[in-house]
């Protein structure tokens, strides 16, 4: 069984960007970026941003799949970049983009239906490496029960408003802390798993 793993960063108290969807507050340090985001997880980069960091050649560690949100697709979009994770098998939860025609471009599959069903489909394939939720908040609220692990990049600033790690109903979901690293600059990588029953 393949995990789906909620890897994503927030602020102190608990948004993952901005009302305006916008996350360029986030401070981040050359220790944090060559360290951890281009070391450990080389394959949560974008293809356009690993060519320019000079690891376009670096192995999947953790994923060879990613979902993400309309929203989370936009700004690539908004670039001309229709194919963001071209190293990763993409797929993209979307009606209207469904509705609008063929998907952006052949390497993205559009999920308009049962996102919950399709995960799951996802999670049960043999073999290959993890699937990485990309956000945003709403799909991640969609999908809370069908989260294996947290990897919550925590950035020390406060923004007040803006978009929430997760968007769902109140319910208690439990997680076990599996490993902590912390960045001279205050940000602290905390990486959860799913309490067992």
């Amino acid at each position: 069984m393949r995990k789906l793993t909620y890897y994503v960063g927030m602020s102190l108290d608990g948004f993952i960007a901005a009302p305006d969807h916008s996350a360029d507050h986030y401070p981040v340090s050359e220790e944090f970026l060559k360290d951890f985001l281009l070391a450990d997880y080389p394959d949560c980069v974008p293809t356009h941003l690993r060519r320019h960091f000079g690891i376009d050649d670096a192995p999947n560690t953790h994923f060879d799949t990613v979902l993400q949100g309309r929203t989370t697709y936009q700004p690539a979009l908004d670039l001309g970049i229709t194919s963001p994770y071209a190293h990763l098998r993409q797929y993209v939860v979307s009606r209207s983009l469904a509705e609008a025609g063929p998907p952006p471009s052949p390497d993205i599959e559009l999920v308009s239906g049962d996102v919950v069903a399709k995960v799951r489909e996802l999670k049960a394939e043999d073999g290959g490496l993890g699937i990485y939720l990309a956000g945003g908040g709403k799909l991640a609220g969609q999908l809370l029960d069908e989260i294996d692990e947290l990897v919550l990049k925590v950035y020390p600033v406060v923004l007040g408003d803006g978009i929430p790690v997760f968007t769902t109903e109140f319910g208690v979901r439990t997680f076990s802390l599996d490993a902590t690293r912390t960045f001279a600059n205050g940000t602290a990588v905390l990486t959860y798993s799913r309490s067992k029953g």
